[in-house]
């Protein structure tokens, strides 16, 4: 349960002054210069971002995953020189003052890092700011450890925007590119389609790699059980491989980004002498390359 506490006049007087002569030297967008912008919009990633006069951006970013996530970073044009002890509150705008301060949280920010905060943590944040509050924080100064600093997230024009992100985050893709990255699929027996939960499963691929633009290389790689003549399962191996080079280039990927290699029936990871371990010889491997994370 979030405490509450006194809101002393220094303090709001930051959400209208980045800095006064008190002992705090305080950043906040006024409500004229206050941004909020959606960078990032796909079924991969969703970012908000704040711009914070003289002193960085706030950043919230959520990823496709098969979890719920969310990310925050206070981004800093000057890195922490010293690990500190940072205290999180909600304040309201100085247009409310009958309202008190909330003390939501404290965490540390680490020596060279941007200020990170994940989970609920971060999640709270969100929601102080749509309730039109100012999540502030706060930490002594590494080079005056006499002077506090205070940075102040504005809720003004905040909702349009967090309309759009949550949206965004409705839209997100339930998988990683490492849920994909190394996929084995099965076929029916002698055919070279895959089953239909394979189906299912390639279709999930497809759509990560619609909208990755980093996928540089798809291997693919077939084999067959030992059922029938060598030959003919070397044969239906490469025709399977051939089929799914042939979806990937109908869904945008270059075909030089395509590796294929049909075995037969060679490398059985089962015992062909069970349907069982026949069922699992039948398959194709699908590894994903990307040139950045």
């Amino acid at each position: 349960m979030k405490k509450r506490i006194a809101l002393s006049a220094f303090v709001t007087s930051a959400l209208i002054s980045p800095i006064s002569e008190a002992t705090a030297v305080r950043y906040a967008a006024a409500p004229e210069q206050s941004k909020w912008e959606m960078v990032v919009n796909s079924p991969l990633e969703c970012r908000l971002v704040h711009p914070i006069p003289h002193y960085g951006q706030a950043e919230f970013s959520s990823r496709a995953s098969k979890k719920i996530n969310l990310d925050f970073e206070l981004k800093m044009r000057r890195p922490m020189g010293e690990t500190r002890s940072v205290s999180l509150v909600s304040l309201p705008p100085a247009w409310r003052p009958g309202e008190s301060a909330d003390r939501m949280n404290t965490m540390k920010f680490f020596k060279q890092f941007d200020g990170y905060v994940g989970g609920q943590t971060a999640w709270g944040i969100l929601s102080e700011l749509e309730k039109g509050r100012y999540p502030t924080f706060s930490y002594a100064d590494w080079l005056s450890r006499n002077q506090r600093v205070e940075v102040s997230l504005s809720s003004v024009t905040f909702q349009q925007k967090y309309d759009a992100f949550t949206f965004c985050l409705s839209q997100l893709l339930p998988y990683s590119f490492e849920d994909i990255s190394f996929t084995i699929l099965h076929y029916d027996r002698n055919s070279d389609q895959l089953n239909k939960a394979s189906q299912k499963r390639l279709y999930q691929i497809a759509d990560y790699i619609k909208y990755n633009q980093d996928i540089d290389l798809v291997l693919v790689s077939a084999y067959t059980d030992s059922s029938g003549d060598k030959d003919v399962n070397q044969s239906l191996s490469e025709r399977r491989a051939v089929v799914l080079k042939d979806y990937f280039k109908s869904i945008g990927l270059k075909d030089k980004r395509i590796q294929i290699q049909g075995y037969g029936e060679r490398r059985p990871i089962a015992d062909n002498a069970s349907p069982i371990g026949k069922d699992q010889n039948r398959r194709v491997v699908i590894s994903l390359g990307r040139t950045s994370v």
